[in-house]
């Protein structure tokens, strides 16, 4: 995540002089060309082409929970230009046995993930045509298909027309149409000894009584959820239909380093509740407590929770978290996360 000021003195060579000018001094003579500049010698060739090389990092992260370790090595083509990336990663355990490892090549239109333990990659492609439409596709090598699409931008950058399709082709293609409110998806459905339908799903969002309500509609289930949010305070309910359940979150900011959180079910009657102190972007602690499964817990981290390592001190993330059952204290277990980056190039 000083300029200096000039001396109001005069410089001598700006002053006047008071005796008498010397006498003239005879005209210089004239001033050969300057020959051209040598061409770069060989290590200046050698530090041009050092500047383009690849760069190269690596970044491990240690989970006390699973006792493995995942690496990533990542190394970007044509830095300059920041055109391409290529990137490995994979897990490794305590008898040093490496598992699940991933290839993928991502580019600004291209990019494509490799599985060799499955012999599977999948393609993905994107690109636009113009300044109003833009076109993706994604391909599964090894199952054979993928899905198309096309997404239309409207004179208003917050309206646009997106129509997708499975490939290969299974009935009708999946139309969304995005305005500033919310967005409306139009698919068609197939179930078994039931004919084609057409399903609407959507969510629709406006203000109201200096908050934000917000109706989202998915698969014949309604869910109303209403949001007051002002510098001290955040008031969230929600109520689903036709379940009837109605749950609401609270939360308090006490100063700008002290939050307080709390979630309540009144259909289940379960309960959570959390506390967050920051000492600075780097460091932050939180405790809570989660009816539900009986269990409380704290946690600090070191550096930016959900920043990325590079940006942390160090460029090394840790995470310790106690988690205490309230049915079996004896229990309690302390663990720790550790991510940490290396720049070799």
């Amino acid at each position: 995540m000083m300029d200096l000021e000039p001396s109001p003195q005069t410089p001598n060579n700006l002053i006047p002089s008071l005796s008498p000018p010397p006498p003239s001094l005879p005209p210089p003579l004239p001033v050969e060309p300057l020959s051209p500049s040598p061409t770069p010698t060989e290590p200046n060739r050698f530090l041009s082409l050092q500047s383009k090389r690849p760069s190269l990092r690596v970044t491990s992260e240690f989970d006390s929970d699973s006792r493995l370790l995942f690496h990533k090595v990542s190394c970007k083509l044509f830095d300059n230009d920041n055109l391409a990336k290529l990137k490995l990663s994979f897990i490794s355990n305590s008898k040093r046995e490496i598992s699940d490892p991933q290839l993928a090549f991502t580019s600004k239109y291209l990019s494509i993930h490799y599985d060799p333990e499955e012999q599977n990659a999948l393609i993905k492609s994107s690109f636009d045509v113009g300044s109003v439409l833009h076109f993706k596709a994604a391909h599964d090598v090894k199952a054979q298909q993928g899905d198309v699409a096309m997404i239309a931008n409207l004179a208003d950058p917050s309206y646009a027309v997106e129509v997708s399709s499975p490939v290969p082709y299974v009935g009708l293609p999946k139309a969304t149409i995005r305005f500033p409110m919310g967005e409306v998806m139009l698919e068609e459905r197939e179930e078994e000894e039931v004919p084609r339908t057409f399903s609407i799903n959507g969510i629709l969002k406006g203000p109201i009584l200096n908050g934000v309500c917000a109706a989202h509609y998915m698969d014949e289930e309604l869910k109303l959820r209403y949001s007051y949010k002002d510098e001290e305070m955040s008031f969230i309910p929600s109520i689903s239909l036709p379940s009837n359940a109605v749950s609401f979150a609270f939360k308090r900011r006490f100063s700008p380093s002290d939050k307080l959180s709390y979630w309540y079910n009144l259909d289940s009657n379960y309960w959570s509740a959390v506390y967050k102190h920051t000492y600075d972007k780097d460091f932050k602690f939180k405790a809570g407590y989660d009816s539900e499964v009986r269990l409380g817990w704290a946690s600090l981290w070191v550096g930016d929770e959900n920043g990325r390592a590079k940006t942390a001190p160090m460029k090394m993330k840790v995470q310790f978290m106690l988690q205490v059952p309230q049915d079996d204290i004896k229990s309690s277990t302390l663990m720790f996360r550790v991510k940490k980056r290396w720049d070799i190039l």
